[in-house]
């Protein structure tokens, strides 16, 4: 048995190799084809007609963060609003020395600091383009459920409530 040819075992791990890789390739199409599609058309090479826009949120009311730290949404239409390197928009409005003829909200005194914490005169350059972190809210269904809850909802009482 020892004095086997090399070359039949050389063969039979040849084969073994190509067994493994034909079961792994078949068994990575099988379960490509079996995973939910969340958005988009069921066939891609299909020509169809564009889903409509979402209707944006557009009442003015500020909406409920849903974790700490999170930007607010805008709760308004921005449509039209220019924001570029020298234009700002939304400064008009949001900047601390005219939220009181607006009456829209001071943006945050963080959007004032720059990276090491030092408070700045004017609104940081890195908080400048406000739709990086702050969007508008569309009237649409979510792609994924979403289970959470904030932990008021879980019972827990705040610190200092007495129980």
């Amino acid at each position: 048995m020892r004095s086997q040819d090399p070359s039949r075992r050389l063969s039979r791990r040849l084969w073994t190799l190509f067994a493994l890789a034909l079961c792994l390739v078949t068994g990575t199409v099988a379960l490509a084809q079996t995973v939910p599609q969340l958005s988009g058309r069921s066939s891609p090479m299909q020509n169809t007609g564009a889903d409509p826009l979402p209707r944006w949120i557009v009442d003015d009311i500020q909406k409920m963060r849903n974790y700490p730290d999170q930007p607010p949404v805008i709760p308004h239409s921005i449509e039209g609003y220019q924001l570029s390197v020298n234009t700002n928009r939304c400064m008009s409005c949001h900047r601390r020395e005219l939220t009181e003829g607006s009456g829209a909200p001071m943006i945050s005194v963080t959007h004032y600091m720059n990276r090491e914490g030092q408070m700045l005169a004017d609104v940081s350059p890195r908080r400048y383009f406000c739709t990086a972190c702050h969007v508008p809210q569309a009237d649409t269904r979510p792609l994924v459920d979403n289970t959470f809850k904030d932990m008021s909802e879980l019972g827990f009482k705040p610190a200092g409530s007495g129980q």
